[in-house]
């Protein structure tokens, strides 16, 4: 049987409860008589019931409240036999050294901590007194104080058994949310990284195959091109679903506007780039390559734009990135856009693909506030429309 934090802590409790009982049952089983017998058949179930299911609530993690009966009937059972055994000390024995010192422990674990603190001081108080009174002399003080520290020492023991076993078993299931969540980010974050990534380049692909088959009849050297440019992008994408799997994948802001600019002019849209001479993080650099390969993505499959404009800039410590287009087309009353632009010859894009489209910018906006900066999708008053980007520089 595997030995638990629990059951160690139960065991250790027991040993402790029955080692300070044991000697003084058996006194009054022995000696005392009638008085002792009815002592012992209403105060051992009326001390040690209500410890135990205080006990077994604290294991269970319950949190401490306000004081309840059975805390009132340990208490009882505990302190009771001293007084109606007081004129038979030889049949006390140990009584009053072993229930308030184990009944500590329950106040401590069942009060909350300014209460038990409060119930404390009269129990060490009576403590002292009782070591004062049954001691013989000249050691009536140093048995008082012996028997004030046994109560405090013994009532945390308890407390502390019993509270490390509660801790451990929170913190264990802190450790399974954590590696929960570490499971879940990770999820997320090939989620959203297929979704950035391959997204542009199914695009791109689409888009090429669509050029080269309309090519093949009337230029198959341009098809053929095309077609060779179609390969290659589909090995970059290829690459980049090994490279999401390993959990590493290095972007480029330049690299980026380079590829954008490609596939915007394979698609008809005049491009002019501005790109600052920045010396940028990595990480910077990466937020504003996803936001370019995003909005170029996005330009391509749902717009009908002829003029793209891709800038950055820096001011007070930020970095500025804005891909603007002029063509952002009203959309109708079920979502659909008139005229949105095919890449793949069947027609206007879906919501499933539209609700793409926006998990694409929550990736962005989770991107950029990552880094503690933001993200703007809207449409321009002349029809455009622009995503910008800043992040700290």
């Amino acid at each position: 049987m595997r030995i638990t934090p629990q059951r160690l802590a139960v065991g250790l409790v027991v040993l402790i409860s029955v080692g300070f009982t044991v000697f003084p049952v058996i006194t009054i089983a022995r000696l005392g008589g009638t008085p002792g017998l009815v002592v012992l058949a209403t105060c051992l179930p009326g001390f040690f019931v209500p410890f135990f299911l205080h006990l077994r609530s604290a294991l269970r993690g319950v949190e401490p409240g306000a004081p309840t009966v059975l805390l009132a009937v340990e208490a009882v059972a505990a302190y009771a036999p001293i007084p109606v055994l007081d004129a038979h000390l030889e049949y006390l024995g140990y009584w009053w050294t072993g229930t308030p010192t184990i009944l500590l422990g329950s106040v401590l674990l069942r009060l909350r901590p300014p209460a038990a603190l409060g119930c404390l001081v009269p129990m060490t108080a009576a403590q002292f007194a009782l070591g004062w009174r049954y001691a013989t002399q000249p050691a009536q003080l140093q048995h008082a104080f012996y028997q004030v520290v046994t109560l405090i020492v013994t009532g945390f023991v308890i407390y502390g058994v019993t509270r490390l076993v509660v801790v451990s078993r929170e913190l264990e299931q802190a450790r399974t949310q954590l590696a929960e969540a570490a499971v879940l980010r990770e999820r997320l974050r090939i989620s959203r990284d297929l979704h950035d990534g391959l997204g542009s380049s199914l695009t791109a692909i689409a888009l090429k195959g669509d050029l080269a088959r309309r090519l093949a009849g009337r230029d198959p050297d341009a098809a053929g091109r095309e077609l060779a440019d179609l390969v290659q992008v589909a090995r970059d994408a290829a690459q980049d679903v090994r490279q999401v799997a390993r959990g590493y994948r290095e972007m480029s802001l330049r690299e980026e506007v380079r590829r954008g600019t490609a596939l915007l002019a394979a698609s008809g849209v005049e491009v002019q780039a501005n790109l600052a001479d920045l010396d940028l993080a990595r990480p910077v650099d990466e937020a504003l390559a996803w936001a370019v390969r995003e909005g170029i993505t996005n330009l391509v499959r749902h717009s009908r734009a002829t003029t793209c404009s891709i800038s950055t800039s820096r001011t007070a410590g930020t970095v500025r990135l804005e891909v603007v287009n002029d063509g952002a087309p009203e959309r109708a009353a079920d979502g659909s856009v008139p005229g949105e632009r095919a890449v793949d010859g069947a027609g206007p894009t879906g919501p499933r693909e539209r609700a793409a489209d926006g998990a694409g910018l929550a990736g962005l906006r989770e991107r950029a506030g990552g880094l503690g900066g933001s993200l703007r999708a809207e449409r321009t008053p002349g029809g455009g429309f622009r995503l910008a980007v800043e992040v700290p520089a």
